[in-house]
């Protein structure tokens, strides 16, 4: 019969059954993983990379100024970037804040006396202080279209484009020009070098996407911005450029913690701190409570013999005849009460119980107030006596 059995539970069809759950699931990680890889093939580069053709590149910005007989070069060092800087070149800086302060201070000589222009994107105050001198940024607002609201050429041809992002103000009396308002202030502003050339800002990078590149008038104030030379440098700064780590003024570099800290965009701390807060929030939120206590049925039911014998046992072994004398008094204070017409909450009065019993007592009424409320007994044959003795009280107040 045993063998019979177990032939019968290892059959084919009892062992698909077992396993075409497992095997269901491992066929669609293997599907999902395909699918995602086919789908990512185009985000190979990256975000804002002028090689991707994915959404968040830039190749099709970077077709339009190669047609337009624009040369684009993309260098992820600081070193290929200085090399190529001339008066007929553009630099465009895709992530200022991953500089550290050295990178930021060589590429500030590089704008100040290359003669060409810098196109900065999204800077924030910890990049401007360097790059930028004299120009702050505020608090950052949301993409939309935005009209020039200035007399800067490049803004007046290309008209309304998706901006926003960061915001600027100039905090010195140096001629700038600044465009796209939101809520006050420019979202686009240019400053002139010294050598002839000048740096710009831009409050987001939308406007160079792939999926954005049509909307408005955002082609037009790309090709403007960056074709403006016949030749662009397409700068996309990397942490293992080797001047991130050899920092010569000892700045914000890749090493070292408060330096990684200095590196991060205060958009993502702010994201952190808001994440961190929504996960305590959500622990105070599903964290265990403390009601009422809920009854629930034992499984077995337990005679009341065997509890009250069970507590005495305790009692014995702690040699706790004060606690077990307290207990029967009580007991025996709370079912004479009623029998004598006391309130069960003045039971323990002895100024309300004591006159009552006296009045249904057939003799022996002096210790009362001894038997009920009287000393502790002082050996296991004084317990088992007062026992003894608070039983005849109560048959004796029932029969009377």
């Amino acid at each position: 019969m045993t063998s019979a059995g177990t032939s019968l539970s290892r059959s084919p069809s009892h062992v698909w059954s077992r396993v075409r759950g497992l095997l269901l699931a491992v066929a669609l990680l293997i599907i999902a993983g395909l699918t995602l890889a086919l789908l990512r093939t185009g985000e190979a580069y990256g975000r804002l990379d002028p090689r991707s053709a994915d959404r968040n590149g830039s190749r099709a910005v970077a077709e339009l100024l190669k047609a337009r007989e624009v040369s684009v070069r993309t260098a992820t060092t600081l070193d290929e970037v200085t090399a190529a800087a001339g008066p007929d070149t553009t630099v465009l800086v895709t992530a200022p804040d991953l500089l550290s302060a050295g990178q930021q201070t060589a590429l500030r000589s590089m704008t100040d006396t290359s003669g060409g222009r810098t196109v900065l994107l999204a800077p924030d105050t910890f990049s401007l202080d360097v790059l930028v001198p004299g120009v702050t940024a505020a608090q950052p607002t949301t993409v939309a279209t935005t009209q020039p609201g200035c007399d800067l050429p490049e803004a007046r041809r290309a008209g309304a484009v998706s901006l926003g992002g960061e915001r600027y103000e100039t905090t010195t009396s140096a001629s700038a020009d600044s465009c796209y308002f939101r809520g006050g202030l420019p979202t686009l502003i240019r400053v002139g070098n010294p050598a002839g050339g000048d740096t710009v800002l831009l409050g987001a990078a939308d406007l160079l996407f792939n999926e954005h590149l049509a909307d408005e008038g955002n082609a037009s104030l790309a090709l403007q911005l960056l074709g403006s030379r016949s030749h662009l440098v397409w700068y996309l700064p990397s942490l293992a450029d080797p001047s991130a780590v050899d920092d010569p003024d000892g700045g914000q570099g890749v090493e070292g913690e408060s330096d990684f800290v200095g590196l991060i965009p205060s958009g993502w701390l702010w994201g952190t701190l808001q994440l961190a807060l929504a996960a305590v929030l959500a622990a105070i939120w599903r964290a265990r409570r403390l009601g009422p206590l809920v009854p629930e049925r034992l499984p077995v039911a337990i005679r009341a013999s065997e509890t009250a014998e069970g507590r005495a046992r305790l009692y014995f072994r702690a040699d706790a005849r004060d606690r077990a004398a307290a207990v029967l008094r009580s007991a025996a204070r709370l079912r004479l009460a009623p029998l004598v017409g006391v309130p069960s909450r003045e039971a323990h009065s002895p100024d309300a119980l004591l006159p009552a019993l006296s009045s249904r007592r057939i003799a022996d009424s002096d210790d009362l107030r001894d038997l009920l409320f009287g000393p502790s007994p002082t050996g296991d044959a004084e317990l088992v006596l007062l026992a003894d003795r608070l039983d005849a009280l109560e048959r004796e107040v029932r029969t009377s």
